[in-house]
């Protein structure tokens, strides 16, 4: 039997036809659309974006086209973009990742798996031949870059709390020494369902004997918590990271999906774009959404560095009180030291599906993102002790 779930069917009513349509009826589907979804928010627990947003005064923007073309850094032929904007959220981000401004290339990207892709090509660049070790449990698009940059792809066993075990990426990398010249290691900051965060200085260590190693950090979902959690723990470039992506919505919370890409500047070639653009060009992408630079800068104008501490902390100290709390409904939770993720059995497919669960074979979890209030945790776990007390009977 197939696990794929079932397509989504066509509506015949969103069909696109020969004349215009009628836009009041269209700009009414589409604002009901939108209180569907803010109405079904506080029911969403297992995924990592924060829901909790409000940027309708910005509405004026979408009057306007910002194309970001080719680098922040660079002036472009059409001068239509948000750069300015831009340099201002990677000096940020840059800084909470450990590294100089200066020291560092970045940009904003269309989501942080393009800027994963952004990273491992910069590692391939440095080292054409080097395989990518990565864990079992870091993000699928890891192994997706892989297959589109034609690297061969090492797959590392992981501890308990989901970490990457370095003793098996130390035996990994000696079973392919002479044979490889150099390692790249995926490392992860929050992975996917356990919220762990890899180290990146023992990692570092444990492929030295491949020679050169780049490491990249899949920070998309775990960095920007890990740089307010103390003690911090061993993800960035301060600790090593040669390139590494973080998601730009997870987190802050924004109503596109974006993400950041950051690489030591000197393992990236100074690129120019087509003559046209006049601009250079160090992007995947090429033109760009301006309109993602500014709502993050938005955001993160609106929070401040003590706002975005606060809101770590809080998203925190809910995923604190969900460990409790489903502790005493039985559902036996995990977490890791920081992390927002919190582990559980997993429940049966109504309870799944009421509170938008993220489920992976005999476990689920949740992501306590800033939309998640101890309300909801107080009824998921209600709903738990309910289905023990089912099971009991």
């Amino acid at each position: 039997m197939s696990t794929h779930p079932a397509p989504i069917p066509l509506d015949a009513g969103l069909a696109i036809e020969d004349m215009p349509s009628d836009a009041a009826a269209d700009v009414g589907r589409l604002h009901g659309l939108a209180r569907e979804m803010r109405a079904e928010k506080p029911q969403v627990l297992g995924f990592p974006g924060n829901l909790d947003f409000s940027l309708e005064e910005l509405a004026p923007l979408l009057g306007a086209l910002f194309n970001n073309v080719g680098d922040p850094q660079s002036r472009d032929a059409s001068d239509i973009g948000a750069k300015p904007y831009e340099l201002a959220v990677l000096e940020y981000v840059a800084r909470l990742a450990g590294a100089l401004p200066s020291d560092v290339y970045g940009y904003v990207a269309s989501s942080s798996s393009e800027a994963l892709l952004h990273g491992l090509a910069a590692a391939r660049r440095r080292l054409p031949a080097a395989p990518v070790y990565a864990s079992d449990q870091a993000h699928y698009s890891i192994g997706r870059a892989c297959e589109l940059l034609r690297m061969e792809l090492v797959t590392v066993a992981s501890l308990p709390d989901g970490s990457v075990d370095a003793e098996d990426l130390r035996l990994q990398v000696l079973l392919r020494r002479g044979a490889a010249d150099g390692a790249i290691v995926a490392a992860t900051c929050g992975t996917t369902m356990r919220g762990a965060v890899d180290d990146v200085v023992l990692l570092r260590r444990a492929a030295a004997a491949a020679g050169t190693v780049h490491v990249h950090v899949d920070a998309a979902a775990g960095g920007l918590v890990a740089a307010h959690t103390s003690p911090q723990p061993n993800w960035s470039f301060a600790h090593g990271a040669d390139s590494l992506n973080i998601s730009g919505h997870k987190i802050i919370g924004l109503p596109v999906p974006t993400g950041i890409s950051l690489t030591r500047r000197e393992l990236l070639p100074e690129t120019l774009g087509g003559e046209y653009t006049g601009a250079v060009d160090r992007t995947l992408a090429c033109s760009r959404s301006g309109l993602a630079s500014l709502l993050l800068w938005a955001r993160l104008r609106s929070l401040g560095r003590s706002g975005m501490a606060a809101l770590v902390m809080r998203c925190q100290e809910v995923a604190a009180y969900a460990v409790e709390r489903l502790e005493e409904a039985g559902a036996r939770p995990q977490r890791v030291h920081g992390s927002l993720t919190v582990v559980f059995d997993r429940p049966p497919v109504w309870v799944v599906e009421k509170w938008h669960l993220a489920c992976a074979g005999s476990l689920a979890h949740l992501v306590a993102v800033g939309h998640v209030t101890r309300a909801a945790v107080d009824e998921l776990a209600a709903d738990l002790a309910e289905v023990r007390l089912e099971v009991a009977a």
